[in-house]
């Protein structure tokens, strides 16, 4: 019997042979480790210097980030068996579920959208920048080996997964077309804008998980902490009822919560609603300002991370 006839006559191994080659992937990843390590020049400071942001050395790596995302998207999906099918799935059915309590049992006014594409919406943006965070939090120890066999420049792993998580939220936008042609709303100018809101929350949750990310190398605790805290932020911004149903005693809450303009914006550019740029301005300074913390945090722990990782 030839090779050829072995393979045509083994199912199991041309399988096998079809899933995604992770290891193949991190060869590849390894190789561009390696060419960008003899491309780098470094240059020592002392630590007087203080943190260093060093642009120049993300860009060189930056086709590891490319390389670290699409690895986390198929060992993500790698022997599911629904695959991609999952990113549409939880938020459609956590939006069933909503709907059922606040549309059939409490009659919550939604205003200008129906209330299964009000919650959808929020939920889309709430689901995305919950994982990206959550998987951002885990990377640095789930990568441990990859930390300490070679440098680079560990923003990229946290990075990479969030990165991954917006392939996964263009993936489930597709449920919100479809749901905004099944209930006829009318497209306006303000549509234009929704990138704008997608890049504030991508760079929030990656503000927020380069930050948990790095304290989590350091303090493990973290880890059983965030989902409690990711839960009590989610009923603390708008996902599933509308920000005008909240006192006024509680109106400063919104205020501060950066998530709560990024929604709320977000649903205004899809229902052309007017924007309340106050809110989306002091959103979008706040942002700002926590992953430029972010980042200076995490620099100033990376060094340490291949010794406590």
């Amino acid at each position: 019997m030839d090779l050829q006839t072995s393979k045509g006559s083994n199912p199991k191994l041309h399988q096998a042979q079809s899933l995604p080659n992770v290891r193949q992937l991190e060869s590849e990843i390894n190789s561009s480790l390696m060419t960008a390590e003899v491309e780098r020049h470094s240059l020592i400071k002392s630590e007087e210097a203080g943190v260093q942001l060093n642009l120049s050395e993300l860009w060189s790596y930056r086709e590891l980030l490319y390389f670290l995302t699409l690895r986390d998207i198929k060992v993500r999906y790698k022997q599911t068996l629904m695959g991609v099918a999952w990113v549409i799935i939880q938020p459609l059915t956590t939006m069933l579920i909503f709907t059922l309590v606040f549309n059939r049992f409490v009659r919550l006014d939604a205003g200008s959208l129906p209330y299964p594409l009000f919650a959808l919406s929020g939920l889309l943006l709430w689901l995305f920048f919950a994982n990206a965070v959550t998987n951002s939090t885990h990377s640095l120890i789930s990568n441990a080996n990859l930390i300490t066999k070679v440098y680079f420049p560990r923003m990229f792993i946290p990075a990479a997964s969030v990165a991954a998580g917006v392939v996964d939220l263009l993936v489930a936008f597709l449920l919100l077309i479809f749901m905004v042609f099944y209930y006829g709303i009318t497209l306006t100018s303000n549509l234009l804008l929704l990138p704008l809101f997608i890049l504030m929350m991508t760079l929030l949750a990656l503000g927020v998980g380069l930050l948990s990310a790095a304290l989590t190398v350091k303090y493990r605790d973290l880890r059983h902490a965030l989902p409690f805290i990711i839960q009590l932020w989610m009923f603390a911004s708008p996902v599933i009822y509308p920000a005008s149903i909240v006192p006024a005693g509680w109106k400063w809450l919104l205020t501060i919560n950066p998530a709560a303009g990024i929604i709320e914006g977000f649903r205004a550019s899809l229902a052309g609603d007017a924007f309340n740029w106050k809110q989306v301005g002091i959103s979008a300074v706040i942002t700002s300002v926590l992953l430029v913390f972010s980042v200076y945090v995490f620099r100033r722990f990376e060094d340490t991370f291949a010794d406590v990782v």
